[in-house]
């Protein structure tokens, strides 16, 4: 096969101009060091002092913890300059490729490689490149019970050399992205917080509309136009068997919500005997009593995104009299967390060798609940819907940026499609 204008190197296809070479080429490449924890001489200082759970393809300009000056003299910790290229070499979870740039001088820990390019080198293109590397380099881990990186991988770690206009030009385009990605993440946190900030307010009465009533002031009242009840006296439990129904095993994450098991865990964990699973519907709900980080004491979630489903009968569902309960509102109810003390309470020891709280269904469906007539329900629900599209809008918008961002890396980092050099940005180097 023969490409005009192209070459095969070590990467595959390339711009003739372009060369392939190691990162030690380009580049020094160190690590850093742990000051011995035992001393407080060594910590708490004015040195930045950052690790890999602070790497997240990001520009670093601030961290978690410092060192001071007789921290890093009397330790293998080094000071690296603005401008240096962080891998983490090994970390937990996702943590084992990720890249940063450092935006002020700081320290690192032994598991961060430092990358400082030389003369004639655009950081923000290698940046945008050890971005693009990162399963590539998570591949090259070693193969011991704990997989990692080292600095020798790294500095024989093969990049592509265009010549430095076309570089700086390509890193242009791809910060344009950044940026627009960045900006639309910004949006949609300013959105969570103020749609949380709002279902704190709207669902405790402390924020009313004027048409039903006086807010509470002190926290903990209630508008004396709500009811109080328990959860059995405005839901009917739901405990249909799976009866030659071919329908989607799901379970919950605390996170999203229902998932298909099939899709989360690559097979039905479920296994083909559905005996102990229940038939659920779309509106419908389900507790599930695992607790995690975000719900300690379990979570509670509709199904929406499935017509029906096969759950475990572990989790207790439910579904909500339309009569006295709004099924919007009360989907914000339960994920504000409102349940949460009188769960706590009502726990028994702690996890269960399953992984499960200790709560029976009679305790669960005894909490007591605090809403207002329907009609404020749906007010209320109507709000929050529309703040809820509106972060979905937003986060199929960043979805779209970051799949454009990653077409455009695949080609322009690979020089498939090339660059005009001429207007570039004054002060671009």
């Amino acid at each position: 096969m023969n490409k005009p204008g192209y070459k095969k190197t070590a990467l595959g296809w390339i711009p003739e101009e372009w060369e392939v070479n190691n990162i030690s080429y380009i580049a020094s490449v160190s690590s850093g060091g742990t000051p011995h924890r035992e001393n407080n001489k060594y910590w708490n200082g004015d040195i930045p002092w950052i690790t890999t759970a602070e790497l997240s393809n990001k520009i670093i300009s601030s961290s978690v913890e410092t060192i001071t000056e007789i921290g890093l003299n009397e330790s293998s910790a080094k000071l690296f300059p603005p401008n240096t290229l962080l891998v983490a070499m090994y970390g937990q979870g996702k943590t084992r490729g990720q890249v940063a740039k450092l935006g002020i001088s700081a320290a690192t820990n032994q598991a961060c490689a430092a990358i400082i390019l030389k003369d004639d080198y655009y950081v923000d293109f290698y940046f945008q490149y050890l971005q693009s590397q990162y399963n590539n380099l998570r591949e090259l881990s070693n193969e011991g019970s704990q997989k990692n990186l080292n600095a020798g991988v790294i500095k024989e770690f093969k990049a592509p050399i265009p010549p430095l206009p076309e570089q700086i030009k390509i890193a242009q385009i791809l910060s344009s992205w950044d940026k627009a990605i960045t900006q639309t993440q910004k949006l949609i946190e300013a959105k969570q917080r103020l749609k949380q900030g709002l279902m704190q307010q709207l669902l405790t009465g402390r924020m009313r509309f004027k048409e039903f009533g006086v807010s509470v002031v002190k926290v903990g009242d209630v508008p004396i136009e709500w009811t109080k009840t328990k959860l059995s006296n405005i839901s009917k439990r739901i405990d249909r068997s799976i009866k030659n129904i071919e329908t989607t095993v799901l379970s919950i994450t605390a996170k999203v919500g229902f998932v298909d098991q099939k899709e989360k865990f690559n097979k039905v964990i479920a296994g083909e005997n559905l005996v102990k699973y229940i038939h659920l519907k779309k509106g419908e709900f389900s507790y599930n009593k695992g607790n995690s980080k975000s719900y300690p004491q379990g979570c509670i979630y509709r199904l929406d995104e499935f017509v029906e489903g096969a759950v475990p009968q572990v989790y207790y569902s439910f579904a909500l009299s339309p009569e006295l309960a709004c099924s919007d509102y009360f989907k914000f109810y339960f994920e504000s967390g409102a349940l949460n003390n009188q769960l706590s309470q009502r726990i028994n020891s702690g996890v269960r060798n399953d992984g499960l709280l200790n709560l029976n269904a009679d305790d669960f469906f005894s909490v007591e609940i605090v809403f207002p007539s329907l009609q404020e329900q749906i007010k209320i629900s109507d709000l929050l819907n529309t703040l809820a599209r509106e972060i979905n809008t937003l986060k199929t918008s960043l979805s779209f940026l970051q799949n454009q961002k990653q077409g455009l890396m695949q080609k322009l980092l690979t020089g498939q499609v090339r660059v005009k050099v001429e207007d570039i940005q004054n002060g671009a180097a």
